[in-house]
């Protein structure tokens, strides 16, 4: 009887340790998964980067039109307001952009008018908000944020911010076209185009597997920014991870156990964001 108790005891050991070893197997699957997926939205955020920077200069050039025969666009913003409409619609790179807003300062860096129905940003000095962007002057700018609205959320959040100068015929600085997105909009958009891409591969592959349990997260020195909906303790995960720090030489890639499951993740920076930016997939296998 002892003999079978002992064998018993045994077994089930190394049954237990077979189950973590699996566990960490599957953790180190799914990070090496997170570590491709996190390379695919590295190129994907490239290009949306892009988009922003081909169509802007355009869109400016359109714009300038407000200044014409010395008319102040001030005095009429519903005028500025369909003009914005309208150079998103007309101008290709800035209709299939990612940009939650677009909007028109004047030389001095005061708001305008944005795009939206509601403008929180109207009278604001952009300047004073994000200093970078009185270098616009010079030349395309972009820069890292947070609008007071947007720094007030909970959970809080930042933004990326573009501009470009709208200029008169003799480069004289008439005022500024600005765009960007929040860090946990932008997150969310490669969350979802992730989300549609891992659904089309099982779908062309015929395979009855279920998607993975993943997560999608902007980065830099203040914080991790999920995307709406991220649980707080997955957040928390990737912001405890030090991501700044390990991502210093290149991508990274690990395996945290976060509510007793073992997830993958890995990220990598985007210097198109900003220093010290980047991306981040926290993931794990059904």
């Amino acid at each position: 009887m002892l003999r079978f108790a002992l064998r018993f005891t045994t077994l089930t050991s190394l049954a237990a340790a077979a189950l973590v070893a699996g566990c960490k197997d599957q953790g180190k699957f799914s990070a090496q998964k997170a570590a491709e997926d996190v390379a695919t939205l590295a190129q994907l955020t490239n290009k949306d980067i892009e988009e922003v920077e081909r169509g802007m200069p355009d869109g400016a050039t359109r714009l300038a039109t407000l200044w014409a025969q010395g008319k102040n666009p001030h005095d009429d913003l519903g005028a500025v307001r369909t003009a914005l409409i309208k150079v998103r619609r007309e101008v290709p790179a800035l209709n299939l952009s990612k940009s939650t807003f677009f909007a028109l300062a004047d030389d001095h860096g005061v708001a305008i008018r944005n795009n939206l129905e509601q403008d929180a940003m109207a009278e604001k000095n952009l300047f004073a908000i994000f200093p970078d962007l009185a270098k616009v002057k010079d030349g395309n700018v972009s820069t890292l944020g947070a609008f007071p609205e947007t720094a007030a959320q909970s959970p809080p959040d930042r933004d990326w911010i573009f501009a470009v100068p709208v200029q008169a015929e003799d480069h004289k600085l008439l005022g500024i076209y600005v765009t960007g997105w929040t860090y946990r909009r932008f997150a969310y958009h490669l969350q979802e185009t992730l989300r549609h891409d891992l659904s089309e591969k099982l779908r062309k592959e015929n395979a009855t597997g279920k998607l993975p349990v993943f997560y999608v997260a902007l980065f830099d020195r203040s914080g991790v920014y999920g995307a709406p909906k991220t649980p707080t303790i997955d957040e928390k995960a990737l912001q405890d991870a030090d991501l700044v720090a390990k991502t210093a030489g290149g991508p990274f890639q690990s395996v945290v156990t976060v509510t007793d499951r073992d997830f993958g993740y890995a990220a990598a920076r985007t210097p198109k964001l900003g220093p010290d930016t980047g991306i981040a997939v926290l993931r794990s296998e059904l």
